[in-house]
């Protein structure tokens, strides 16, 4: 006797998903047996033990055969155990113990435990909208996943919890309406801020630079001793820039469902991503990799801020890898037999002491250490990824009045309209192009929006001669000198624009020359 079952699943690899068919062939034989091909994981064969155990704790039979599943396109690694729930539902179709009319209307997914409860898997945020895309009527997943795959509209989410409950739906012995959420209300509710711009006290002219910078998307690093607040002000700057739109916070969430970092509790993020990993890090955990391609840091602060502290004490060739991101907001990781782009449209924001001790130029300690060490500290910077960095400005210590003041400062809300207002006229002003901040402009596009008035042309030229900046400085200076105009609502650039421009550049020559 022999039988053949098919059931349609969903898988991700990289941060995308792609629909599978899974055919469950059984026929007799005097040594039941049973393999798994198809390109599977570890994980994916050892699914045979929970799915045997699940079926006949849910009152259902084993067949007793040999068993050959195959997981279709075979040119694809798959991994996880997402595949055990149709796996299962597999055998019952191919042992003629159960018929399905609806079967092939669905994609399946779903972590078996041994009693044949359904676990919560990774990535079905991206797996509902590739069942939408590929024009299924649904997707047949574990109970817990439901809130965060039924953001997507426009094909049912069928929540199961146990394999019963599956076999129940997809017979028609079981009635389970479709998971609904409210798009809106979610939206609205993951949106908030528990920091605020308020908490910051002096540091007026850090907080105009990070103004400029948020207005116009640039990448940042600033320079100051211990104590002095760098981190402080760079946890709040995503409370200034515009918030996510609903497109943003799709992508960004789904993101974070592939790798498992989505919180059980949240179904959509709503707030930009405040990253900021230790100087520890591997180039794979910066940038992404593994034999089977996961996104690193840099792509889990997609559309957010990616905060590197102690800059100097990161790995050089670590950093290195930042420059693909840095210029074209992507990353692709290359493998034997295929690459994965992920998405990496980040604002860099970076923190360092000026010397070891951190004390360097400080008026009331004294820097212990020779110029020597200052240097080689300096140095462990290359000149090309300081280039990347738009903004450089120093962060002195608070003084004590400013400390104490009880004079409230600006809110988050009052300086992300005033963003909000910037960014709407970067947005109509590069309506037919793909660029949407000045920080993004192409050099064609930086020749034709950054026009400069006499006096500023020369000041522009006087400092480039003096202060040795590089082709790409004077690019980074033309750019946020269009922001700085932007903010005064000048459709030239003026003179104290540029000036203000060149001040957030001159930091790498007294620094680092």
């Amino acid at each position: 006797m022999t039988g053949l079952g098919k059931v349609k699943s969903v898988a991700v690899y990289g941060i995308e998903a792609y629909v599978l068919e899974i055919e469950i062939y059984v026929t007799g034989g005097q040594l039941p047996s049973t393999v798994v091909i198809g390109l599977p994981d570890a994980a994916v064969k050892e699914c045979r033990d929970r799915v045997k155990a699940a079926l006949k704790n849910s009152d259902y039979r084993y067949p007793v055969k040999n068993i050959t599943i195959n997981l279709a396109p075979a040119d694809r690694k798959k991994e996880g155990p997402l595949f055990e729930l149709p796996i299962a539902i597999g055998l019952l179709v191919a042992s003629d113990q159960i018929q399905s009319n609806m079967m092939h209307e669905y994609g399946i997914i779903g972590e078996l435990a041994l009693d044949g409860r359904v676990r919560r898997v990774k990535g079905c945020l991206a797996m509902a909208l590739k069942c939408k895309e590929s024009g299924l009527r649904g997707l047949i997943l574990p109970a817990e996943n439901a809130p965060e795959a039924a953001i997507v509209k426009g094909v049912d989410i069928i929540p199961v919890e146990t394999l019963s409950d599956a076999v129940g739906f997809i017979t028609n012995t079981l009635s389970l309406p479709p998971y609904s959420v409210n798009l809106e209300e979610v939206f609205n509710r993951s949106s908030q801020y528990e920091i605020d711009y308020r908490d910051v006290k002096g540091q007026e002219h850090v907080k105009r630079a990070l103004t400029v910078a948020a207005a116009g998307n640039h990448n940042v690093i600033m320079i100051g001793p211990p104590g002095s607040g760098k981190t402080m002000l760079a946890q709040r700057l995503p409370t200034i820039i515009p918030q996510l739109t609903l497109d943003e916070a799709l992508e960004t969430t789904m993101i974070y469902s592939t790798i498992g970092l989505l919180d059980p509790s949240e179904s959509l993020i709503a707030i930009r991503p405040f990253r900021s990993p230790h100087h520890t890090i591997s180039i794979a955990g910066l940038v992404g990799g593994g034999s089977v391609p996961r996104p690193g840091e840099v792509s889990l602060s997609h559309h957010g801020i990616l905060f590197l502290d102690e800059l100097p004490e990161f790995n050089r060739k670590t950093l290195e890898v930042l420059r693909q991101p840095l210029e074209t907001g992507k990353i692709t990781i290359s493998r034997a037999m295929s690459s994965v782009t992920f998405p990496a449209e980040i604002m860099l924001v970076c923190a360092m002491n000026p010397c070891p001790c951190g004390f360097y130029g400080d008026p009331r300690k004294e820097c212990h250490c020779t110029p020597r060490q200052v240097q080689n500290y300096i140095s462990k910077i290359s000149g090309p990824l300081l280039d990347r960095i738009d903004i450089h400005v120093e962060v002195p210590n608070v003084q004590y009045l400013d400390l104490t003041s009880q004079v409230p400062g600006e809110s988050s809300a009052q300086i992300r309209n005033t963003i909000d207002e910037v960014r709407n006229v970067q947005l109509a002003r590069f309506r037919s192009l793909n660029c949407t901040t000045n920080s993004r402009m192409s050099t064609r596009q930086t020749k034709k929006y950054c026009v400069l008035e006499q006096k500023a042309e020369g000041l522009l030229q006087q400092a480039m001669v003096e202060l040795g900046i590089s082709a790409r400085g004077y690019n980074k200076i033309l750019k946020i000198g269009r922001t700085i105009a932007d903010l005064d609502d000048s459709g030239d650039i003026q003179i104290e624009h540029i000036s203000e421009a060149i001040q957030y550049r001159s930091l790498d020559r007294s620094f680092f020359r």
